[in-house]
């Protein structure tokens, strides 16, 4: 297998034995765990009516579209590893050449505004704990609704833009933006640029300083008295516990996917000067890519580690599924 992107084709390194079983393996064990892991998050919150709060149901949210992945992404990027061409006709190949690309990027889409909605949601329980919620539980459904909205309408352009192009002999997917979009097609570097911005590193920003906000707040408060402050003990408790796993999930999701936005950043902005990238580069850009899949792997080990209550619902959901 050759590592083909925009033009450069390279031996892959990731071509040997060892490597592609290694490749193998990791695909098989993401594919394993999120699907069966984000679907167990989506049942259990389904199945437990005290796990209905906004926090939970943008948490499924995530799920769902991480499951995105094991469903059509992985299987078939395990396939393209062990052969060079599916065997399927040529109009199946170009839907797929544009469907893969379209449902993996609106995953991560979904799961960033899932994640900044997360993080809303704990600021005003944290830092303003008796005004009433800023996401209440049955504006939930239009706030979901409009986060695929606006993922499917900012990605909808590589609908249009992806073709099966061949290079060197070897089939690639890439956008052919003078074709579908003629002279707008120069602002294409510009437009993947605002796309990694807006919805990538300037929804980190904002999550760091979000959740500073709730440390710092969560280390000013007063240590409530022993009797009568029981329950604001026990609501600091409850806020620090999920504070502490919305963190960690926000931390899971940047680490997997900030090592992938630097090789596309790379790749629109610093080639070479016959406009390739050097060969040694598409190690990182391997190892990257399958780091990029772990996320939606990530999210419901996360879940289930730093949440009891996620913990119970899933023992008394497989106690009812064998009582025995």
């Amino acid at each position: 297998m050759n590592t083909t992107v925009n033009g450069s084709s390279c031996p892959s390194p990731l071509n040997s034995t060892a490597a592609k079983i290694g490749v193998t393996f990791a695909y098989c064990l993401i594919f394993v765990v999120s699907l069966v892991g984000n679907s167990f998050i989506g049942i259990v919150v389904y199945k437990t009516r005290t796990l209905r709060k906004p926090i939970n149901l943008f948490i499924v949210n995530m799920a769902m579209s991480d499951l995105l992945y094991p469903i059509f992404v992985v299987p078939l990027e395990l396939t393209a590893s062990f052969v060079d061409s599916w065997p399927i006709s040529s109009s199946l190949r170009l839907a797929l050449c544009k469907l893969l690309p379209f449902l993996a990027v609106t995953s991560v889409l979904v799961s960033v505004q899932s994640l900044l909605l997360i993080s809303v949601d704990r600021f005003g329980a944290v830092v303003f704990p008796l005004r009433s919620p800023l996401i209440s539980s049955k504006s939930c459904p239009f706030f979901v609704l409009a986060m695929w909205i606006v993922a499917v309408a900012v990605i909808s352009p590589y609908l249009f833009a992806l073709k099966r192009v061949e290079y060197l002999g070897y089939l690639s997917c890439e956008g052919q933006w003078n074709e579908a979009f003629g002279e707008a097609s120069s602002l294409v570097n510009q437009y993947a640029l605002a796309l990694y911005v807006v919805f990538f590193y300037v929804p980190i920003f904002l999550l760091v300083i979000l959740y500073s906000i709730i440390v710092l707040k969560l280390k000013l408060q007063k240590i409530p008295g022993v009797q009568s402050d029981n329950a604001e003990q026990q609501r600091a408790k409850r806020n620090r516990n999920v504070l502490q796993m919305a963190i960690v999930i926000v931390a899971g999701f940047v680490l997997s996917w900030v090592p992938w936005s630097i090789f596309r950043l790379r790749l629109l902005f610093a080639r070479e000067s016959d406009g390739t990238l050097p060969c040694g580069f598409y190690l990182y850009y391997d190892i990257a890519f399958i780091i990029s899949f772990s996320s939606c792997a990530i999210n419901p080990c996360i879940c289930f580690t730093f949440s009891g209550n996620y913990r119970q619902g899933l023992k008394r959901l497989l106690k009812c599924s064998n009582p025995v």
